[in-house]
């Protein structure tokens, strides 16, 4: 490959304008130019743009993160590396992150939901565990936007082109749609994977005269500033982003992985890191930070698939299937031989310093010298200006006296069915392979999902959730409703959370309103996480979601991992017996505010979230838990958007069998579009024998938990008395098809 040299690469001149257009503001050009005791060339000027960026720095969110709870007694590395790490026994640990690849996606649906996947699959295996699960969580608008289609059958094929390729199974995820998110889409990726709990490893640059070796696949001109531009607003020049969005090589990502977790088995490696946002500026930056030390990089060696790649595109490539290895020195050859049986690069491009210096170098000349501390902990920090909007009040404010109840509940709940929000997701989950390695016990479509542990008789349990509805009409109640839901969640197939990992999506930190709402729902979080006893042990922050000035709903995702002692004992959200009970945990109140009712059948998304008690949802979620492992519960569902009625027809007809109708009448004394609608909290349907009744009660009130008998299992309809009376084969029906025929309907 024919490359420039020293003289043919000229630096260009810094000007205002180049300065303007790499995103620093005039404070923090004087703070580089302080920094370095003179005028950064243009190289150093994309190096610093890159690592400043919201993406990379979280500069406008660490003063918030700070607050939530990241320890715990079986937490091993919580956020700061690539990936967060718990103990669950046996001698293993899992490792799972999740992380956002908004408008990659946005602009190139394919490709940047793709390389979204690769880069947390990258995560996770750099920290020595190899993947076995995915999820995701995914924000589309109106179904019936003219761009909708398009882009979720793009991001779609490109989640499902990228897994099903690599072979590590998506095994569960969320899927929301609404009119707020149609100039600016969210995919947000999740991968955990299993290691040995002594062969981790960190990202960390140790050892003065250690080589860094690069290994992976060639690097290209795609995705530079990718990092920049996810930390800018949208505008309608968007489209002409498409060169910042990665191209990805999910054959090249597979040898990639066995060739690194092969070369875990030795002793040759003494750190390892991902190329991600940043490319080969971030991985050497922050792993000579961690590891108190510096680098320097000899660019004339990096491997190269471009003509005439200059210094400042090679720093800021973001091609994917690449990383940084930090080896032992004398241990390059034997590294060498690993990559090469595996048909990848490996070339030594530098190696470690102790003068705490970045430094690049290029044909002979010095192109980058920066202190590392400048890029990494020294980067600007910001607690900018936060505000409740004026109008949160309006959105607030709802009279139910003035929300006509519709006079049929019963088509009310086949619409409810058939929104998109309700509605059957296989369309989605079976373009994805969920059972490859053979580890899937519950795939997509159940509360959580469940993988075994071969070799052990345990479980785990992972569920993503968020509701940006909730955020947008008070953030600090949604914060805490999206960790409890996806406690809940993992509660009904049995599994107790063990750590959480959150990505958390809004628009421009520097708008007042959107940093309230950002402070307010991690609050909300932190607070829903101490009362539930669950550690933020990983994440990502996503900013600037917002087009010509309109943001998306403030967006938290959480994705939780639960554990089970007993894979086995597992239970899931369908009605398994005719004559089984069907018994209520929780309490239901005259709640609408911000339901999928209200918006569905009114067209309103006003009021205030559910309310919410974390010493209800704790004694709910301990009950249907305890009653799981003493094996008498036949099924548990929780309830979520639709409420009830929505919840009961999922159980009668979400199964793999013929649908299974049910005879329930709840004792509530309340509107029946509440009765049946309301989205209360801390609420879970469970399925059992009528002998075990007891059994269940016993454990109910030592909890502490309502606990109400509502009906029986049995018969070809769904009567709700004296609301409802339907045929289930009806509700499946509309339920299963909604989402495709909308699709179709739709382009």
């Amino acid at each position: 490959m024919a490359r420039l040299s020293a003289k043919q690469f000229p630096q260009p001149p810094v000007s205002a304008d180049t300065i303007a257009s790499h995103g620093f503001s005039e404070e923090e050009y004087r703070r580089i130019v302080q920094i370095l005791e003179r005028e950064p060339n243009f190289t150093e000027l994309g190096v610093f743009s890159v690592m400043w960026s919201e993406h990379c720095s979280y500069k406008s969110s660490k003063v918030h993160l700070k607050l939530l709870p990241t320890d715990g007694p079986a937490v091993l590395q919580g956020p700061g590396e690539n990936a967060g790490i718990v103990d669950i026994g046996n001698g293993l640990a899992v490792v799972f992150k999740m992380e956002s690849h908004n408008h990659p996606s946005f602009i190139e649906p394919y490709q940047g939901a793709a390389t979204g996947v690769g880069g947390i699959l990258r995560d996770i295996f750099t920290m020595g565990a190899r993947p076995i699960a995915s999820l995701n969580s995914l924000r589309f608008g109106a179904i019936d936007h003219p761009r909708t289609p398009y882009l979720l059958s793009g991001v779609v094929a490109g989640i499902g082109g990228y897994g099903n390729c690599v072979g590590v199974p998506t095994v569960g995820g969320e899927l929301f749609f609404d009119e707020s998110y149609n100039a600016n889409i969210l995919v947000n990726a999740f991968t955990l994977g299993i290691a040995e709990k002594k062969r981790i490893f960190t990202g960390k640059a140790k050892g003065v005269g250690n080589p860094l070796i690069y290994v992976g696949a060639k690097t290209g001109r795609d995705g530079i500033h990718g990092a920049t531009m996810a930390s800018e607003a949208f505008s309608e020049e968007s489209e002409k982003r498409r060169p910042t969005v990665q191209v990805g090589d999910p054959f090249t990502e597979k040898l990639l992985l066995e060739a690194c977790l092969e070369l875990m088995k030795g002793d040759c490696l003494v750190g390892i890191q991902d190329m991600g946002a940043a490319g080969l500026t971030s991985s050497a930056a922050e792993m000579a930070a961690r590891g108190g030390t510096g680098v320097e990089l000899d660019l004339s060696r990096v491997p190269l698939r471009e003509r005439g790649m200059t210094p400042y595109e090679m720093l800021l490539s973001e091609s994917q299937e690449r990383m940084l290895l930090v080896a032992k020195k004398g241990k390059e050859e034997q590294v060498k031989r690993v990559f090469e049986r595996w048909d990848l690069d490996a070339v030594v491009v530098g190696k470690v310093t102790r003068d705490r210096l970045f430094r690049a170098f290029f044909d002979g000349a010095e192109v980058v010298r920066i202190p590392v501390a400048a890029l990494t902990s020294e980067a600007p920090v910001y607690t900018r200006p936060a505000e409740r909007p004026q109008s949160q009040d309006d959105v607030q404010r709802l009279d139910l006296e003035k929300i006509e109840e519709p006079a049929d509940l019963g088509a009310a709940l086949k619409r409810l069915l058939d929104s998109p929000n309700v509605a059957s997701k296989e369309w989605v989950f079976r373009q994805y392979d969920h059972f490859v390695r053979s580890n899937t016990v519950v795939a997509p479509g159940a509360d959580a999902a469940v993988i075994r542990i071969k070799g052990t008789e345990k479980g785990l349990a992972l569920t993503v959730d968020g509701n940006g509805r909730y955020c947008y009409l008070d953030p600090y109640v949604g914060g805490i409703l999206a960790v409890a839901e996806a406690a809940r969640n993992l509660a009904c197939v049995g599994a107790r959370p063990i750590g959480l990992s959150d990505c958390l999506n809004f628009g421009s930190p520097e708008r007042p309103d959107v940093m309230w709402q950002f402070s307010q729902v991690v609050q909300g979080m932190r607070d829903g996480c101490i009362a539930l006893g669950v550690p933020v042990v990983s994440g990502n922050v996503s900013f600037y979601n917002e087009t010509d000035g309109v943001p998306i709903y403030p967006t938290p995702t959480v994705a939780m991992v639960g554990l089970l002692p007993q894979v086995a004992r597992h239970v899931t959200p369908w009605f398994k017996s005719p004559g089984d009970i069907v018994v209520l945990l929780g309490r239901s109140r005259e709640e609408l505010g911000g339901s999928e009712y209200l918006k569905v059948i009114h067209g309103l998304a006003k009021g205030t979230p559910p309310w919410i008690d974390l010493r209800l949802e704790r004694a709910v979620q301990h009950s249907c838990l305890k009653a799981i492992d003493k094996g008498i519960l036949h099924s548990a569902h929780d309830l979520s958007e639709g409420g009830l009625g929505v919840a009961l027809a999922e159980c009668c007809i979400s199964g793999p069998e013929k649908p299974l109708g049910a005879r329930v009448e709840p004792r509530e004394m309340m509107r029946g579009d509440a009765r049946l609608f309301g989205e209360s909290q801390s609420r879970i349907i469970v399925s059992l024998k009528e002998k075990d009744l007891n059994r269940l009660r016993e454990i109910a009130e030592k909890e502490g938990a309502p606990m109400q008998v509502i009906g029986e299992v049995g018969g070809s309809r769904l009567v709700v008395h004296p609301l409802i009376r339907l045929p289930v084969d009806e509700l499946k029906s509309i339920w299963s098809s909604s989402l495709e025929r909308r699709l179709r309907d739709a382009r």
